[in-house]
Formats: C-alpha cells, sequence, structure tokens
C-alpha cells in the first residue's frame, strides 16, 4: 500500500452553507469536518475515495474559478468515477444542472460538467476506451 491516499482541492467560496448544501443536496457528499463550531468558515466534504476543502475567508477574497481566467480550461476538478452513465442518471434525479451533459468530449474523456454554486466546474468522468 502506498503512502498517498487521497488529494482534495481546497476553493474559496462566498458562502460556506450555501457551498456544502449544494454538495450534499445534491452531489450527495457528506460533511466530514466543520468548524468552527459556531459560525463555521471551514469544511471538509467528501464521497467515497474523494474530498474537497472549502473556505470562506470574506468578501475580499472571492472565489476564482479556473475558467474566470481561462474558458478553454475550466475544469477546476477532475472527479474519475467508473460509472459516469450511473453518477450522471443520480446526478439527474437528484435536479443537478448540468454545464456539459454526458458525452465524450474533445479529449476522448467520457463525462460530464457540474457548475457548483462559486462557479467551480468539476468534471465526472473516466478515459473513454473505445477511442
Amino acid at each position: 500500500m502506498g503512502l498517498l491516499n487521497f488529494i482534495s482541492p481546497n476553493f474559496i467560496v462566498s458562502n460556506l452553507q450555501e457551498t456544502v448544501s449544494f454538495y450534499v443536496e445534491k452531489l450527495g457528499f457528506e460533511v466530514w469536518h466543520l468548524v468552527p463550531e459556531e459560525a463555521p468558515f471551514f469544511a471538509m466534504i467528501g464521497r467515497e475515495n474523494i474530498s474537497i476543502m472549502m473556505k470562506e475567508i470574506g468578501p475580499d477574497a472571492a472565489p476564482i474559478p479556473n475558467s474566470s481566467h481561462h474558458p478553454w480550461a475550466n475544469w477546476d476538478a477532475y472527479i474519475n468515477t467508473s460509472d459516469p452513465d450511473q453518477l450522471y442518471e443520480e446526478f439527474r434525479s437528484r435536479g443537478v444542472t448540468f454545464r456539459q451533459p454526458l458525452k465524450v468530449n474533445d479529449d476522448g474523456i467520457l463525462g460530464f460538467e457540474v457548475t457548483d454554486t462559486n462557479g467551480y466546474v468539476l468534471f465526472f468522468g473516466k478515459p473513454n476506451l473505445s477511442v
């Protein structure tokens, strides 16, 4: 077994409670860590083997998704899934609005894009072996 377990992007968010609610209600994540107890500003959320950290800093530190700098390189996180079709249907049943529907993209990756409440773009997918 290796020494590395996982990597977690760390997103600056505008409203921690709103962001955590989106990930929990729409994407099926769980809250793993939320501090401080009163007026939390930091959270770690996760689902299975992946996690995302988020921090609400204040009005002077706004979220800066990759797409705001580079529309052609807009993913803030790539999340590998063994079954993009099943995950897409799960998210669709939860009322998720997709930035890009399920398809094989120009890079030969089968998947879909979701934009969170701060504008961060998450890509869920896997390499398409039939390309």
